[in-house]
């Protein structure tokens, strides 16, 4: 008899876990999406021909095995003088665009990778400086002679006599960076990202998203850019913050995802859109069945199977099972804080830019994908420029299409406001920043994202009950950022569910390795090889 897994959400966690488990085991995958489209927060909306990719993904890893994934659905774009070496545990092999084409399962034109060049910066004082914070002539000319030597001497101060233990956020950047540093450029964008002081959130969360970022770094990483360059893309030596070159979809990330759902339904697996999971049933040391409301219909099904992987919260997974969870569990779980977020679309007839370096179109073109807004008179906390990701996400190349990020709580008057009144604000802080005018304004559009940011406050330092509680239900899988409130990248979550779908293989129950990636530089990758 085949075996059935119940998948709860059609991001890239789970379609992975769909994909892996039709290619690898008898198993048929059935997964519940509770809204109505594909690729979770990785999809990308079209508006009116314009697209919104959300949060903005760029497509690299340390992870071979994610590498080699992304590959196989979307090959390198073709029609391009390049050939580049892609790098392989000790080995190495040159990959042409022809090649890639040829031996992949794609053969769609529009079903392809392009290599875009990556260049994020800061946008503080009205002025542009990158994103990590490079120690160059540049950076030094526009903080002036004194603030630098004060970063300086702060700094030696910090490596002389840090902060111990390291308990907070702050304490993190202190040690890696100085107080003087710290204060200018970490210390009120992260508080308008999380809505809380650094002091109240956990070391761990700078521990997995900067990991190995420091002045020592970026002093180093100068040096080396004077004298190296590398076409390689899986840059498996390289922090993640100093990429230079990403792989993207060429309409966006939401794309190849839509790709994959289509192969998985090719493939026998199921996809049901506006299922709401509502209760999960346990027995013992098992899950045994779900119930999910159809949100349109209303209408309730029990779903049983083999297998259950959850991506949704935790603490929504959590609140709804039945049976016998420990008062601290449910404590713990119902404590977990998220971060929501609100991007707006902005078409514009051209941007009004301050500083010097821009395109030779009359649309004032930044080079930029990313600009972290540092402005204390703004609530914007990051500026896509969707024109850099992809030039086929924007219908007219003559305008210029930018998402503009807010990091909020759905109990914020910032959320409670109605679209109009966001799209105002929104324009208000353009011309703010200097950036552009309202008459230059073609169009806007609005689009709010729940519970995007799992939190490294609240109850978060006591997740451990949560996860041993969870860990005893040798069928149940928690992979994905919220289904493991853990702060993944995308290549992280693909991979949680690709070392699930392992151990099912293996026959193995223990969790361990799932939970281990993400947590050390190589990502604990012993069965990813």
């Amino acid at each position: 008899m085949c075996k059935t897994a119940i998948i709860i959400g059609a991001g890239p966690a789970g379609l992975t876990a769909a994909y892996e488990l039709l290619e690898r085991s008898d198993i048929t995958p059935i997964i519940l999406e509770k809204s109505g489209d594909i690729g979770g927060i990785s999809k990308t909306v079209n508006y009116k021909g314009n697209r919104i990719d959300i949060g903005g993904h760029r497509f690299f890893s340390k992870s071979d095995r994610v590498m080699n994934w992304w590959l196989h659905f979307f090959p390198l774009e073709t029609g391009k003088d390049q050939h580049l070496t892609l790098h392989y545990r000790g080995q190495s092999r040159h990959l042409d665009t022809e090649k890639a084409l040829n031996g992949s399962a794609a053969h769609d034109g529009d079903k392809v990778m392009l290599v875009r060049r990556r260049l994020s910066r800061i946008y503080f004082l009205r002025k542009f400086f990158y994103y990590p914070i490079q120690l160059s002539f540049d950076t030094l000319w526009k903080l002036g002679v004194i603030r630098t030597l004060e970063i300086f001497i702060s700094y030696i101060r910090a490596r002389l006599f840090p902060c111990k233990p390291e308990k907070s956020l702050q304490d993190f950047f202190i040690n890696r960076f100085g107080k003087k540093l710290y204060h200018l450029f970490f210390k009120d964008y992260t508080e308008k990202v999380w809505g809380v002081p650094c002091t109240k959130i956990s070391a761990e969360w700078g521990a997995q998203r900067i990991k190995g970022i420091s002045i020592a770094k970026a002093i180093a990483h100068a040096v080396r850019s004077l004298s190296h360059k590398s076409g390689d893309i899986s840059q498996k030596d390289r922090e993640t913050s100093l990429i230079g070159q990403f792989l993207y979809p060429k309409f966006g990330p939401g794309q190849l995802w839509e790709e994959v759902a289509r192969q998985i339904v090719c493939k026998g697996g199921r996809i049901l859109f506006h299922q709401g999971v509502k209760s999960v049933e346990t027995k013992g040391n098992l899950v045994t069945s779900l119930e999910a409301r159809d949100e349109i219909t209303g209408e309730v099904t029990q779903w049983k199977a083999d297998y259950f992987f959850s991506t949704m919260p935790v603490q929504e997974l959590i609140g709804g099972m039945n049976g016998v969870v420990p008062a601290n569990v449910r404590q713990v779980a119902e404590g977990l804080q998220y971060r929501d977020f609100i991007t707006v679309g902005i078409l514009l007839k051209k941007l009004s830019n301050p500083g010097k370096r821009t395109s030779s179109s009359g649309n004032g073109l930044l080079p930029d994908t990313w600009i972290y807004i540092q402005e204390k008179n703004v609530k914007i906390g990051r500026l896509q420029i969707f024109n850099n990701w992809s030039p086929y996400l924007v219908r007219d190349p003559d305008t210029v299409w930018l998402g503009m990020e807010y990091f909020c709580d759905k109990t914020d008057m910032f959320w409670q406001q109605s679209d109009a009144d966001v799209q105002r604000i929104a324009i208000e802080e353009l011309g703010k920043m200097g950036l552009a005018r309202e008459e230059d304004v073609l169009d806007a559009t609005v689009l709010r994202m729940e519970k995007t940011y799992p939190a490294y406050f609240g109850t978060y330092n006591r997740f451990d009950e949560v996860r041993q509680f969870t860990d005893r239900f040798d069928n149940l899988y928690l992979i994905g950022r919220n289904g493991m409130h853990k702060y993944n990248n995308s290549d992280h979550s693909m991979l949680t569910a690709m070392v699930a779908v392992d151990n099912i293989c293996a026959g193995i129950c223990e969790k361990t390795n799932i939970w281990a990636i993400n947590t050390e530089e190589q990502y604990h990758e012993e069965k990813a090889t």
